[in-house]
């Protein structure tokens, strides 16, 4: 049948020639049928997507992966992704991530999902996702019945409107055949699913799962529920938890310039100790022993100097700084992901310094910092004096639940 067919016709006659086979042979049918066409992988890396991964590497490891990284996932999604293509053995990932131009001008602060669900994840996933199939007649996802909703009448194979396929080979398979199949293979597991998210989507838009709740219960869950609140900012609506700057212009009032009583003119302003920035490691809170001071690559005019990287550095970029004694990589928010990222490229590509990680990081994400491989995480007295020590220590122990390190200890070397 030729592909300029519409994909309904050809969809139908896929159907009735698969109808009663099971997933394996519709995966290795959808890669080799000349009536499916041009066929790309596109995966999460999410909680149950080592499944399909694992069945494409059987059949054919070159088969291309479309990996979405929108910006905001969670730092073990992103490690995640890198070990199981490895351990796999894929040989065609593909990173795929907004245009930057249009992401500059519509999210040039990354606090759209706070604003606009829908059309933060048409900048970040849909679009790019679109934009990327262009080169092929179809593509396979994880989708099943189960889920329910608008799947519960899936199909192997379905229509795109008049665009391309979906196939869609594990459709008929449960939950407990996922969990089957990941145990007698021995394939890794997302760390995040044993820490109660049994559905894994980007960082802000994503939370634990509670027992008896449905699985993806805890996707974009502000938006469907009031738990975090509904606000008006701006005369906007906005679903979730305000922006911390909104959250403390609305709670904290201007003070009046302080006047001197005896002649009425603004008083001296009150001095006040400078709070120096306190470094984190697995043991503790510490002074900042490094005397080298820092410079951007570019502006380094010795090797002794420490190098500062902004979250938007090229990967390429990262070969300049290889001998560098000390690299310290900005987290402009605790929601962008994209410094893990670097820390875990470094790392790959032989980096043996100092890795410090600086700036918008929670004691939640100090576990992730260490797993990516950052060395000490540096953070100013104010969130130091909010989030104390004790905070901080009781992720230190990160390695006893870090399942790369289990992971590597199965494998052979």
């Amino acid at each position: 049948m030729p592909l300029d067919t519409l994909p309904a016709v050809r969809a139908a006659a896929l159907n009735g020639r698969y109808r009663h086979h099971g997933a394996t042979a519709v995966l290795e049918h959808a890669l080799r049928d000349p009536d499916v066409g041009r066929t790309a992988l596109v995966s999460s890396f999410g909680a149950e997507s080592v499944v399909l991964l694992h069945l494409v590497s059987i059949i054919d490891r070159t088969t291309p992966v479309l990996f979405i990284d929108t910006e905001m996932l969670f730092a073990e999604t992103l490690v995640y992704q890198q070990e199981v293509a490895e351990r796999l053995h894929l040989q065609d990932v593909r990173v795929i991530r907004a245009d930057p131009a249009r992401k500059a001008a519509i999210d040039p602060d990354d606090t759209l999902h706070l604003r606009d669900t829908d059309a933060c994840c048409d900048l970040r996933k849909t679009v790019p996702l679109q934009t990327a199939l262009e080169d092929f007649d179809s593509w396979i996802t994880g989708r099943k019945r189960y889920q329910g909703g608008k799947r519960s009448d899936l199909d192997f194979f379905e229509a795109e409107g008049d665009l391309r396929i979906k196939v869609n080979p594990l459709v008929h398979w449960t939950t407990q055949d996922l969990q089957d199949y990941i145990a007698e293979n021995r394939l890794p597991r997302h760390p995040l699913v044993a820490q109660g998210y049994p559905s894994i989507g980007c960082a802000p838009c994503t939370s634990r799962v509670a027992d008896g709740e449905d699985a993806r219960a805890g996707r974009w869950r502000g938006t469907e529920k009031d738990e975090c609140g509904i606000h008006f900012v701006n005369g906007k609506l906005v679903r979730g938890p305000l922006p911390a700057a909104v959250e403390m212009a609305a709670t904290d009032t201007a003070p009046e310039t302080a006047r001197d009583e005896t002649n009425g003119a603004p008083a001296a302003p009150e001095t006040t100790e400078t709070v120096m920035n306190v470094i984190v490691t697995d043991d503790g809170f510490g002074p900042d022993d490094w005397t080298g001071g820092f410079a951007a690559p570019a502006e380094a005019t010795t090797q002794e100097v420490g190098i500062d990287l902004p979250p938007d550095t090229a990967p390429d970029a990262l070969e300049t700084v290889l001998d560098a004694p000390l690299v310290r990589i900005d987290f402009p928010s605790f929601s962008d992901g994209r410094g893990f990222t670097l820390a875990r490229l470094l790392r790959l590509r032989g980096y043996r310094g100092r890795l410090r990680a600086k700036g918008h990081l929670i004691a939640d994400q100090y576990a992730m910092a260490r797993r990516a491989g950052f060395d000490e995480v540096e953070i100013d007295g104010e969130l130091a004096a909010r989030q104390p020590e004790d905070q901080w220590r009781a992720r230190a122990d990160w390695q006893a639940h870090d399942y790369q390190s289990r992971l590597r200890a199965r494998i052979p070397a």
